[in-house]
């Protein structure tokens, strides 16, 4: 679209004379350092959108959080937070949401300094928003379903995804940037959707009445880089788009803006040069959409807009002692309250609004969370290149059977990863224990061997898995590892030799060399406290060369377990493969022989576009979730609160398995499915994402009919 023909408002006098004077009180309620409300604020806040210049000056807006209290307050004047992707440079501005609660906290600085994926801001001003944005957006409500628009010519907005979420998006946050350095990041919101598509490169956004503050419009002349981040209420993707944008009261295009006959007084015409629709780690770990605050325990913004106000017109005496006195009548709270909401309904329906629902504190149904939160009490190191990390939470013991694993959580250069690693400790201990070796190149065992610290916190979710052993059986073990292999067979080891029993534990266990012995010094101790019941050898490949065929037979004729005995095998697939042949020769039953089989934890196979999910319980639907691109199909219906089966979250237990009904799913491997299931039309939902529209039969697989 050409802009040469529309009216441009080209001066800050030009917007001042569109949007007319702020009052004076709405500039008073701003304050220069964060007072005990915003340190409130920030700790029950999940979700922030934030607005930033990278090194190469390219404007980006985006959500970051995803637990309450995400920001670290350091002083009034200082705060941190870790960005998901690039770094913050210059001036940054932020608005904090509270889920169900309309007003926002905004709070403008500068980046002060860096410190690995954590930056520092110095805050420069703060103040509660009103929550006419929220409202008009309807944010806090489900979203209607929206006709797939039609893009007319070329540009970014006919990227994968992007006409249809602008279509369905009532809200976003709109960064902008003056010439003195200062930033602003300020929610919009529209009914049903907040940007126009004009043609493929062209956006228009309605400026409604508001509180005349005018921030954006007025950087805009100024500076005419801009960004924004949008949202789909009940979508975990966002929409970024950044571009050149240019205000307007054209009276014709106002005019199609009009409700109810009544057009905006401007408007904002954006030329996009970049939009993409990203799944975001934030808004799903943040459940905003299926979490709002309870009532009465949200911080009470319209109250602290109150406060700033008051503690800024301290030096004008008198009315500043009319107004403590008035905030601190009991219930004036709830009065103000509906008075707002009342203010709030009579300006949107001067604007055109004809059903306004004003958003209420309401308490939502909280989803139990999976994750344990554990801090590590010690990091023992074991070899050159493994270590244990000792966790413990404070809350009681850590059950789970021996031999089975959990899967850590923590971020990484501000993204969470996830890794599933074996327990080495016992049962029912009030700690936890997991070793891990490191491997080269590893992301997550890269990070815990060169930067976790005793103090620091993980998530952890678990137990998982089916490789374990039954303490309470009577028959001998024979546990045959390699490596970090024996990390599931120590847990065995340790939980069995606690219980008074006569059955023999005979433990075989390949390294290349001494050095990298795991639990070297426990194993010998334990082998000589219990003679006659546990018996390990070991077997040293640079010496000895590799565990052959061979090698096993003399092992296993010297050793003669008993008819009953079971096999537990840990190690890389060639020695397991190994291990699994000359067992089946021996004659040993099939059910006797258990094996853990690692897989890799590399990064997952992703989709360009959101792809629609449809989830069966059998012949029934029970629900549809859109899985943004880097989602996988268990991030989406978790996020979307569908009762999908899981537990390891990374392709090693199999509790994720679902029937395909139809579509297209990549996977990510190595995993745990075998070659029987794959062709049978099982997919792994936390490795996979779908490549096309999908249908999933989330049913148990014995009563799910194949296709």
């Amino acid at each position: 679209m050409t802009w040469e023909n529309k009216s441009r408002v080209a001066t800050v006098e030009e917007v001042g004379a569109i949007m007319g004077r702020p009052a004076s009180m709405i500039m008073l309620k701003q304050i220069s350092a964060l007072d005990e409300g915003c340190r409130t604020v920030l700790a029950q806040c999940p979700l922030a959108a934030v607005g930033y210049r990278d090194a190469d000056g390219v404007s980006r807006t985006t959500f970051i959080g995803g637990t309450p209290g995400f920001v670290g307050v350091h002083s009034s004047t200082r705060i941190s937070f870790t960005l998901p992707d690039g770094e913050a440079h210059g001036p940054v501005s932020f608005v904090f949401l509270l889920p169900g609660v309309g007003e926002t906290l905004r709070i403008n600085g500068s980046v002060a300094k860096r410190k690995g994926a954590e930056t520092f801001v110095d805050v420069k001003e703060a103040y509660v928003h009103c929550a006419q944005a929220v409202i008009r957006s309807r944010l806090w409500q489900p979203s209607a379903p929206a006709p797939t628009p039609e893009v007319q010519g070329e540009g970014p907005l006919c990227a994968p995804g992007v006409a249809d979420f602008l279509a369905a998006a009532p809200f976003l946050a709109l960064s902008t940037w003056d010439k003195d350095g200062g930033s602003d990041t300020s929610p919009r919101g529209d009914w049903p959707t907040v940007a126009r598509i004009l043609d493929g490169r062209t956006l228009i956004i309605a400026d409604r009445k508001g509180n005349k503050r005018a921030d954006s419009l007025r950087n805009l002349v100024q500076d005419d880089r801009l960004s924004f981040a949008a949202l789909v209420p009940g979508r975990t993707g966002v929409l970024h788009v950044r571009g050149r944008g240019m205000i307007t009261d054209d009276p014709e295009l106002l005019k199609t803006l009009a409700l109810r006959g009544m057009p905006p007084h401007a408007a904002l015409l954006i030329d996009v040069e970049h939009a993409e629709v990203t799944a975001s780690e934030a808004l799903t770990r943040s459940r905003v959409w299926t979490t709002h605050v309870e009532r009465g325990t949200a911080p009470d913004l319209l109250a602290i807009a109150g406060d700033h106000l008051a503690a800024n017109m301290a030096q004008t005496g008198v009315l500043a002692r009319v107004l403590k006195i008035v905030t601190g009548i009991p219930g004036i709270g709830r009065m103000l309250r509906l008075v707002m909401n009342r203010a709030y309904r009579s300006g949107l329906r001067k604007e055109g609004y004809e059903a306004v629902e004003v958003v209420a504190q309401t308490a939502s149904p909280v989803m139990a969370d999976p994750l344990r939160e554990v801090r590590i009490a010690e990091i023992r190191r074991e070899t050159p290149s493994a270590v244990t990390l000792v966790l413990e939470d404070g809350t009681g013991s850590f059950d789970f059977r021996p031999g089975q694993f959990f899967t850590l959580i923590t971020d990484i250069d501000g993204r969470p990863t996830r890794r599933a690693y074996s327990a080495s400790s016992a049962p029912g201990e009030n700690h936890l224990e997991v070793t891990v070796k490191h491997v080269e190149g590893g992301r997550f065992s890269s990070h815990i061997h060169h930067t976790l610290r005793a103090g620091d916190r993980l998530s952890l979710r678990g137990p998982s898995g089916s490789f374990h052993t039954d303490l309470a059986a009577e028959h001998d073990r024979v546990l045959i590892a390699a490596g970090s292999g024996i990390t599931p067979m120590m847990s065995m080891i340790r939980a069995l030799l606690a219980i008074p029993a006569t059955n023999r534990i005979a433990l075989l266990y390949s390294n290349r060399t001494e050095q990298e012995i795991i639990f070297a010094d426990e194993l010998l101790r334990l082998e000589k406290e219990n003679p006659g019941r546990l018996t390990v050898t070991h077997v040293l490949t640079r010496q000895q060369g590799r565990l052959d065929t061979a090698a096993l037979h003399n092992w296993l004729t010297d050793l003669r377990p008993a008819q009953d005995a079971h096999y537990y095998l840990c190690g890389p697939e060639p020695l397991m493969d190994t291990v699994h042949n000359v067992l089946t020769e021996r004659g040993v039953a099939a059910d006797h022989v258990h094996d853990e089989r690692y897989t890799s934890g590399a990064d997952i196979t992703t989709t360009t576009a959101p792809q629609q999910m449809i989830i069966q319980d059998g012949q029934h639907d029970i629900g549809s979730v859109i899985v943004e691109p880097g989602q996988t199909l268990l991030d989406a219906g978790l996020a979307a609160g569908m009762p999908m089966p899981y537990s390891c979250t990374v392709g090693n237990c199999g509790d994720c398995m679902v029937l395909l009904r139809t579509g297209e799913v990549a996977m990510n491997g190595p995993n745990c499915l075998t070659s029987r299931q794959k062709a049978d039309g099982y997919v792994l939902t936390c490795v996979g994402c779908p490549l096309s529209k999908v249908t999933l039969d989330i049913a148990e697989p014995s009563t799910a009919e194949n296709p």
